[in-house]
């Protein structure tokens, strides 16, 4: 992925390049090429993305730790409300990401923070990069923390149940299947080479190969909930929410943060626009991926749900630490299912580190060149995440709270709240009724939800220190 081009709206906030005094040529118009964006793509003669891998691309941004979270939130609010649910979020999203677009054309501006700086100016802009870096250095941390728990097991903490890791599971317990080793290995071999290109669309056949091995995911879970439903060994499924009392209707409102993060993509949307061939494509881009990431959503959702029924965890994933009842393949799937979606999140990995790295690098630096041009600052920055992002997967056992906490306030932010708002400021006189209908409605979703989930969160914690002091005492 190239670092991000800049209209003139965004100009002040970078120097440009050296000039050339030859221009290249466009091999497409045979025109010469004067504009920052053909610098910012880092290498001479590419000539574009095209149209399927600028999907695959959009697809693993999406697709990554939230399908995990899905059975679990179709748990809470019933089979049918939460598939129905999954697909409104995903129309939801497209409609965001057009206003993202369509406001960026308006203005000129060629990045979702340089459409915020527009509307609402610096400090609009630094606050956007601020929930794009909270959002995703997050999204990192989680998807580490699964890649060592996948492949070492999960670390004890108070009230947890240990489920055995795949190395563990075949080689024992020894000091080189620990998750903090596993988890170094993997990140100086395996990702520290996917995160050192300087283009997104050099990311595109791992982000295919991404993409396959989620559809493998979901294939296996398919396949082992229709074997079981042959055998009759799965329960009627619950349909609606089970609503006792105010809190557990209150409850339901804590879906929707997850339901956001599992569709949050907007920090990806202009980086990927900036190097297609077509940029007018953009639009059919974004539908085809959110109808893919959107039909692996509620197949996930519904035989994960399906299959282990009340007993979905939170994490799916952790799910199948158990024996699932399938003659003579049970173990092998189990293995196979851990795996894959273990590899699915390596590679989604640099996608979502490239828009951290930037937006990193726009808050700390605003008007340096850009970073492509500066290698010592692109190491330096990236070296630096890394670390933090190991550390906390290594020294944070459990995040599962603080990334619920991420998703109520960076990712409804991204998603919802910034769209809203910059169809409500209207700098240009472009939003329609049906514009600001929408609007105030993903503005007061999302407050309202957020809010809910936030103090739901914070309650179970101070529920839980009590219930753990209770037990201490007796």
């Amino acid at each position: 992925m190239s670092i991000l081009p800049f209209s003139s709206s965004d100009k002040k906030y970078r120097r440009s390049p050296k000039s050339h005094p030859f221009l290249p040529k466009n091999q497409n118009n045979n025109q010469f090429r004067s504009d920052e964006s053909y610098y910012e793509s880092g290498e001479i003669g590419f000539n574009g993305a095209s149209f399927s891998g600028a999907v695959f691309n959009l697809s693993t941004t999406i697709v990554g730790a939230g399908i995990m979270a899905l059975p679990a939130t179709v748990k809470e609010l019933g089979l049918l409300p939460g598939l129905i649910m999954i697909v409104v979020m995903a129309v939801l999203t497209e409609s965001s990401i057009e206003i993202i677009l369509r406001f960026g054309k308006a203005s000129k501006s060629v990045s979702y923070s340089g459409v915020v700086g527009d509307s609402f100016g610096g400090g609009g802009r630094t606050l956007l990069q601020i929930c794009v870096i909270v959002n995703n250095l997050g999204l990192l941390i989680v998807y580490m923390i699964i890649i060592g728990d996948v492949m070492s097991g999960t670390r004890l903490s108070s009230g947890m149940v240990h489920h055995s890791g795949v190395l563990e599971e075949w080689f024992g317990t020894h000091w080189w299947t620990s998750p903090y080793v596993i988890l170094l290995f993997t990140a100086l071999t395996v990702i520290s080479p996917l995160i050192s290109f300087k283009r997104v669309d050099s990311l595109r056949y791992t982000s295919a190969l991404s993409v396959a091995l989620a559809v493998v995911f979901v294939a296996i879970m398919t396949g082992i909930t229709v074997v079981k439903l042959m055998i009759g060994s799965i329960e009627m499924p619950r349909l609606f929410p089970k609503v006792v009392d105010q809190a557990s209707f209150w409850k339901l409102f804590t879906t929707v943060p997850v339901l956001v993060t599992a569709y949050i993509c907007h920090y990806s949307i202009h980086p990927i626009e900036n190097e297609l061939k077509d940029p007018s494509q953009m639009k059919l881009i974004v539908r085809a991926s959110l109808t893919f990431c959107a039909s692996v959503y509620v197949a996930t959702s519904l035989f994960g749900f399906l299959l282990f029924g009340e007993k979905t965890l939170d994490d799916v994933l952790a799910n199948f630490d158990a024996d699932l009842g399938i003659p003579y393949a049970g173990l092998l799937l189990n293995d196979v299912v851990r795996v894959s979606y273990g590899l699915h999140l390596i590679l989604v990995f640099p996608v979502v580190f490239f828009s951290l790295r930037l937006s990193v690098d726009g808050l700390l630096f605003p008007t340096a060149v850009p970073i492509v041009f500066d290698n010592r600052r692109f190491l330096s920055i990236s070296v630096g995440l890394m670390g933090v992002i190991f550390i906390g997967a290594t020294f944070v056992p459990n995040i599962w709270t603080a990334f619920q906490f991420t998703g109520a306030t960076a990712a409804t932010s991204l998603g919802f709240i910034f769209p809203a708002a910059i169809v409500l400021k209207d700098q240009y006189g472009i939003a329609t009724k049906k514009d600001r209908l929408l609007s105030w409605f993903l503005m007061i979703l999302a407050v309202t939800s957020s809010t809910i989930a936030i103090s739901s969160n914070i309650y179970s914690i101070f529920k839980d220190q009590g219930s753990e002091i209770m037990r201490s005492e007796e």
